[in-house]
């Protein structure tokens, strides 16, 4: 099984936390995840994965467009996407409506939407103002191992 891990990333910043999640993913035995930018991705990754845990740079205070366009192009097998665990992650101020803007896009995907663990932040999801600190690249392997661990379950 796989978790997809998406991320639109300009100046290299939501890269490093992707990466991050990704290492936590692959902490779960029998998960494997797919670390992938908006310009690679694929509607077969969303649609072979069992979670998808995507993030993005605040861009006024909403999602990266190149973000959107993804679930927008995508928008077709959303019914597909019912039932899998989705989480988000961002960089940079206003990193909460940030995050609440993907999360709207996952929830209308018929997703299962799962926040950083109460031993990370507790919230939204995994987020840091520039460039992410050893703080939050723990916090972000931990939200990785928690989707990977939640899409496990559900799929048992």
């Amino acid at each position: 099984m796989q978790v997809l891990v998406l991320y639109h990333s300009r100046t290299g910043n939501t890269k490093k936390l992707a990466e991050a999640i990704a290492k936590g993913v692959e902490e779960v035995e029998g998960v494997d995840a797919v670390l992938k930018s908006t310009q690679e991705v694929t509607r077969e990754d969303f649609l072979e994965s069992d979670g998808v845990i995507a993030g993005s740079p605040v861009y006024f205070g909403t999602m990266a467009a190149e973000l959107k366009k993804v679930f927008d192009d995508f928008v077709g097998i959303r019914r597909q996407m019912e039932g899998k665990i989705g989480a988000a992650f961002a960089t940079s101020g206003g990193k909460e409506t940030t995050i609440i803007s993907i999360i709207q896009a996952m929830l209308i995907y018929g997703m299962i939407i799962a926040g950083d663990p109460m031993d990370a932040t507790g919230h939204y999801g995994t987020s840091c103002k520039g460039a992410p600190d050893e703080l939050t690249l723990a916090n972000g392997v931990k939200l990785g191992k928690r989707v990977a661990m939640l899409a496990k379950k559900l799929r048992g």
